[in-house]
């Protein structure tokens, strides 16, 4: 079923190797191609693990196309994946063979060319389905989806992908998507070509991809959810992701349609969100009575219902979770036409995660005597988790903005990001002599701030120091301490 059917009208030929940059020497291997629309941190690692999976002989099962659109973005990470490096920085040195070990292959080439989906028996969707999460507090206006970027990427797969070909939405998009855009989109494009729609296969199957040192394991080594829009599809679906998730210890979980597939993942979203919500407002009060809510929450996690509560911290970020949990308010709205659903729960975690990095600048704020006025500030870290170079809607930039307003210089640091695009700074990579700072707020758990000498690199210097993140090991507290450092933490009372 990988294996695509021929085309139904004459095309020009074309293979594998013809999507290859000018001098690839790779030897040209026929296999069933999967093509993945969209090379960003999801579809990138995903190119990298389906060009990894083999048969029990050793050989890869597949050739993969991964296909960007041709912006400066999208270029950077197709002449990336085609020079054997994956285009982000990552701690997890698995993914970065992975993706060297496909180079040396010749089985994973990189294209900005759309046409390459007429290869693929097999095309992964990865690309953005956007919302304007902004008015999110209860009782304000729905956020709205924008569907327009999401509907040209499918239309283009459908003008493009031979008949009898799987398409799986790996996208997190809202409950009715497939359904209602999707499904809809490829089969008017089919029909544009005297196709019919009994040929198209959808199916979705939502990412679990988590960025870090585990970055490839969180795709092959752990569960994955699916669905089709048909029974042949959802067949089709299990048979691929059984070539590529360790099936034996992470059996795959099919549910009855694509809308309970997207249902899981934007409902599995925003339950962490709504968790991470809930503790913030705990971690006011263990900062105001003088307890230590990380000790707290480790108690808590002792009883195995309750092992996944969250804890503390800097702030939300990345793609998904500062704008998941209103996904389904939007779908009742804009897809089912139903303005008799709300989310209160979903709508004020998104208004209180929003607001966390406000809390460590008040924190800040009382540590240096009031008042930020021309106080010069190290954060370190602005990615929005550690060990990732991702600063999609880290929080970073709101601490960054209202610290700012309030009259402090800010300056950056972060060992995995050069560049902040949305904000157009460059980020330095050594860190600053400190001898002119008047605080260090600790941010992301960076492996390398967990490692950093303190006394070395302080040499004399006694800046204030926010743990903001749950950072420091108790060995660098004590350093802190015993240099005289005036110190607070996000969640601790009484430091």
């Amino acid at each position: 079923m990988l294996r695509p059917s021929p085309p139904c009208r004459p095309r020009p030929p074309r293979d594998f190797a013809d999507f290859a940059p000018p001098g690839w020497d790779r030897p040209a291997v026929e296999r069933p191609v999967v093509c993945i629309q969209g090379l960003g941190f999801v579809g990138a690692a995903m190119a990298a693990a389906v060009a990894r999976a083999r048969d029990g002989a050793g050989r890869p099962f597949f050739n993969v196309l991964g296909v960007d659109l041709d912006t400066g973005r999208g270029r950077a990470a197709i002449d990336s994946l085609n020079a054997g490096r994956f285009p982000f920085a990552t701690g997890d040195r698995a993914l970065g063979g992975a993706v060297a070990a496909a180079h040396e292959t010749g089985n994973l080439v990189a294209t900005s060319d759309p046409a390459a989906y007429g290869l693929g028996g097999v095309i992964l969707v990865d690309v953005n389905l956007d919302l304007d999460p902004t008015a999110a507090g209860p009782g304000a206006a729905t956020p709205r989806l924008e569907l327009d970027g999401f509907r040209r990427a499918i239309r283009t797969v459908g003008e493009h992908m031979m008949p009898g070909a799987l398409v799986i939405v790996e996208t997190t998009v809202p409950p009715g998507t497939c359904e209602r855009v999707a499904a809809p989109e490829l089969a008017a494009a089919f029909g544009a070509r005297g196709l019919g729609a009994e040929d198209l296969l959808l199916a979705h199957s939502y990412e679990r991809v988590m960025p870090g040192t585990r970055y490839l394991d969180s795709i092959v080594n752990y569960w994955r959810v699916y669905a089709g829009h048909s029974p042949a599809a959802a067949e089709a679906c299990r048979d691929f992701l059984s070539r590529i998730v360790n099936v034996a210890a992470y059996p795959l979980r099919r549910l009855s349609s694509t809308t309970a597939s997207e249902t899981a993942k934007v409902l599995e979203n925003s339950y962490r969100a709504v968790n991470i919500a809930l503790i913030e407002e705990w971690g006011r009060f263990a900062e105001a009575v003088g307890v230590d809510l990380f000790e707290i929450v480790e108690a808590v996690r002792q009883r195995p219902t309750h092992s996944n509560i969250r804890q503390p911290g800097f702030g939300v970020g990345g793609y998904c979770l500062p704008k998941d949990p209103l996904l389904a308010l939007a779908a009742a709205r804009q897809i089912f036409d139903r303005d008799d659903l709300d989310f209160p729960f979903c709508r004020m975690a998104v208004e209180v995660n929003r607001a966390m990095p406000r809390v460590s600048v008040d924190a800040l704020q009382g540590l240096l005597g009031g008042s930020l006025e021309g106080r010069r500030v190290l954060l370190l870290g602005v990615s929005y988790r550690p060990d990732v170079a991702d600063t999609r809607a880290t929080p970073a930039a709101v601490f960054v903005a209202e610290a700012g307003r309030r009259g402090a210089r800010v300056l950056l640091h972060d060992p995995m990001v050069r560049d902040w695009p949305e904000l157009g700074l460059e980020v330095p990579q050594a860190l600053p002599d400190p001898g002119g700072l008047d605080a260090v707020v600790f941010a992301v758990a960076h492996e390398d701030y967990r490692r950093l000498e303190l006394r070395d690199w302080l040499n004399g210097a006694r800046p204030a120091v926010l743990d903001a993140n749950n950072v420091l090991a108790p060995e660098q507290v004590e350093d802190l301490r015993a240099l005289g450092c005036p110190m607070a933490s996000v969640g601790r009372g009484g430091d």
